[in-house]
């Protein structure tokens, strides 16, 4: 089992101080906790993307380039990058390049984003919506099978004979390819399109019973079975929130308010009920999404979860609402030092 975090560069005021960080701040918040990640042990850190003004990173690949350029060990990918609205040609550039730079450490985590602002921003048409990614995650799978590249779709001019350039270092066991992953929220589709695909997946999973994905996980290993591909590939990863303390009751208490500014602008933008306390404690409880409490009970909660998905990495989004930057480096702390030892005891690494 692999752990670590993922985060979205939040910049929101902070709903108990209503202290502001800037986005400089922010970027320079993150990369410090990149850093300690990779002492105390964790194995990957995700960096989000989104264009809204609550959230300091709009270029993932800036970021991870940067994180990378600061490490040396810990792997770190995007979280996601949204294909729908990119070029997988720069894309794949782009991850190439970061995979010679870091010695093979950069991960492509594919998706179509749970935001819709980069569809306008960058001229895409939400009608696309899965046809755009369908067709670009395919291109890129092309463009990492090797050069030249002859290929034609909808969204893209066509190419011929193309060299795409760099291309990704060679590493054992996966020779020139970049490290790509898709990701999903939970949809039947997405989970048996990873499968074919042969590709590792990554479910977000943010409310409900994480243990309800059991059913979509064997869809998944299922039709990547199916398709004859390598069970080297795959790959399970499971991404929540979650919030590591010295004490339990502490943790809560603390992430509470966190967690519900971040819940109360979802919930008002897409029509949801809005959350409250019942429903934290509940979903803090065993068997519920989210991992926050003190490092014991977080373990148990993963090593429970592992019993019922089987996955592979877990990794937590520790930061809503922009938690200040000492909390977070001490939950980081946690879950490297107290956290993730329990867990590989019980699991392996």
């Amino acid at each position: 089992m692999e752990l670590g975090l993922y985060t979205f560069g939040d910049v929101h005021p902070d709903p108990v101080t209503g202290a502001v960080t800037s986005p400089a701040q922010r970027l320079r918040d993150v990369l410090e906790r990149v850093r300690l990640a990779e002492e105390v042990g964790l194995d990957h850190v995700g960096i989000g993307e989104h264009h809204r003004p609550d959230y300091a990173i709009s270029s993932p690949a800036t970021v991870i380039a940067a994180a990378l350029a600061q490490t040396s060990r810990i792997g770190v990918g995007s979280a996601v990058t949204v294909l729908s609205t990119e070029d997988p040609v720069r894309v794949y550039q782009q991850f190439a390049t970061m995979d010679l730079l870091s010695g093979g450490r950069v991960e492509l985590l594919a998706g179509r984003g749970s935001f819709i602002e980069s569809y306008p921003l960058f001229g895409a048409s939400l009608d696309d919506y899965d046809d755009l990614f369908d067709e670009k995650i395919r291109l890129l799978l092309r463009i990492d099978r090797g050069n030249p590249v002859t290929w034609s779709g909808r969204f893209r001019p066509a190419l011929h004979a193309a060299e795409v350039l760099p291309r990704p270092l060679d590493k054992p066991g996966l020779g020139e390819h970049l490290r790509i992953a898709l990701a999903t929220g939970g949809n039947p589709a997405s989970s048996e399109r990873a499968g074919r695909l042969g590709l590792p997946v990554s479910y977000a999973i943010i409310g409900g019973r994480p243990a309800d994905f059991a059913g979509l996980v064997r869809l998944y290993r299922r039709a990547h079975e199916e398709a004859g591909h390598d069970p080297a590939t795959r790959r399970v990863e499971v991404a929540g929130m979650g919030f590591v303390a010295d004490d339990g009751r502490a943790a809560r208490d603390f992430f509470f308010p966190y967690w519900l500014d971040s819940m109360r602008r979802i919930a008002a933008e897409r029509g949801f009920a809005i959350p409250n306390r019942i429903a934290f404690e509940s979903g803090s409880a065993k068997g519920g999404a989210f991992l926050v409490g003190g490092p014991e009970e977080v373990a148990e909660r993963i090593v429970a979860l592992h019993g019922v998905l089987g996955h592979d990495r877990q990794i937590l989004q520790m930061d809503l609402s922009g938690v200040p930057q000492r909390e977070s480096l001490r939950a980081i702390e946690l879950l490297g030092t107290e956290v993730a030892p329990l867990v590989r005891a019980a699991l392996g690494r």
